[in-house]
């Protein structure tokens, strides 16, 4: 397990994905209309990411992301670059387990497809997911920034929790669950160095498949058709401690984010406190950082942060994304002080102080999971921004 030297490094982050500029996003339209092809979005996302890199700056957050510019959707950049993996532009709904949130609501909608992907043969690293547009960011960040840059990617769990172990791999080719997340854990680590010894110090994996498993209707769905949850917890804590494992550096901090969903538009899958999990996941995922939603009553209290151990950071998402609404500064200073209470009076117990120097603050998710993005303008995404590092300047 990591140890991490608790800093926590910055108090206000964002989560990753930011509004896209009004150019890129008319070019990702074009190109999504079939008017332009992909390689004219190039200049406008060079364009787009200096100007969110600014824009981090002006406001004077802790890290620095390229504001996933360069991807469509949030989980992009892995599983298309895998060798091994086969790309299904129109899976069958028959073939994703209907009690997964994000699944079950999409059926709902009308959906008979989706987009996913098959392994088809052994995963290998043969390309590079996210160096090149680490290298870019790094590009256009002053030197003494570019330990303050972040890089978001998707889970190992991304298609297996949405097919489950008899339709996400060939069984000539593994045999087990464990074999196939043995090997995405060699190619998740030898990016995670290969990035590391470019200069990144933070990595975030996007996960929200351990909050589907504070989903009542999800567990009952499970149940219903015969499936351990338990042991498929177990599965995929395993899948993430494997690509965390055997660090670089012991300086190399990296993120858990929890997601309850963050659809086009900021329509969300799931629902349910952190009870169900708070034990395991803060005691077994080999991360040093918890990013956690806490922006609406769907996410519950803050007693599981009772469990958070002495040598981890819980990041609280108390200010959403899905509105424009801005929240009130009071209220958020309180509700910091109530999760530290818990921190406090937790297992083992800790000082106020101590438990507070365990917590930062940030959006509950990203602005734009998808390129389209959520309803709010960039504005709103920098006063929201703004009043999370006022909170926490009289907070800390």
């Amino acid at each position: 397990m990591s140890s991490l030297k608790l800093r926590p490094p910055f108090r206000v982050e964002h989560v990753g994905s930011l509004v896209r500029p009004r150019e890129l996003y008319e070019q990702r339209t074009l190109v999504e209309q079939g008017k332009a092809k992909r390689e004219d979005l190039l200049a406008a996302e060079d364009a787009a990411v200096q100007h969110v890199v600014k824009l981090q700056r002006d406001l004077g957050l802790g890290t620095i992301t390229d504001g996933e510019m360069r991807r469509e959707v949030f989980f992009e950049g892995v599983f298309d670059k895998l060798e091994g993996m086969t790309d299904l532009p129109h899976r069958p709904m028959s073939e994703f387990k209907s009690y997964i949130p994000h699944v079950k609501l999409m059926a709902g909608m009308g959906f008979t497809e989706l987009p996913s992907y098959y392994c088809s043969g052994k995963i290998k690293r043969t390309v590079p997911f996210y160096v090149d547009h680490f290298k870019a960011l790094k590009s256009v960040v002053p030197p003494e920034d570019v330990s303050r840059i972040k890089v978001n990617m998707c889970p190992p769990t991304w298609i297996h929790q949405r097919h489950g172990s008899e339709l996400t791999y060939d069984p000539a080719v593994y045999h087990s669950d464990d074999e196939y997340f043995d090997d995405l854990g060699i190619a998740y680590r030898a990016e995670i160095k290969e990035l590391y010894d470019l200069g990144c110090r933070n990595i975030q994996l996007d996960d929200p498949t351990f909050c589907y498993f504070c989903n009542d209707d999800m567990i009952n769905g499970m149940e219903a058709a015969g499936v351990d949850h338990e042991a498929l917890l177990n599965t995929y804590i395993r899948a993430i401690n494997l690509c965390t494992q055997d660090r670089p550096g012991q300086d190399l901090n990296i993120g858990l984010h929890m997601c309850r969903g963050n659809f086009t538009g900021g329509i969300h899958f799931a629902e349910g406190g952190y009870h169900r999990i708070a034990v395991k996941l803060f005691n077994s995922v080999d991360v040093d950082t918890f990013y956690l939603e806490y922006d609406n009553e769907r996410a519950g209290d803050f007693s599981p942060l009772k469990y958070l151990p002495l040598n981890k950071v819980a990041v609280l998402g108390i200010v959403t994304t899905k509105s424009p609404k801005l929240e009130d500064a009071q209220a958020l200073k309180a509700r910091i002080h109530e999760a530290a209470e818990f921190v406090a009076n937790g297992v083992p117990r800790r000082s106020k102080e101590a438990a507070l120097n365990q917590l930062c603050i940030s959006p509950q998710c990203g602005f734009a999971s998808t390129w389209q993005g959520n309803p709010v303008t960039e504005e709103d995404e920098k006063a929201k921004l703004r009043l999370l590092l006022e909170v926490a300047k009289e907070v800390w």
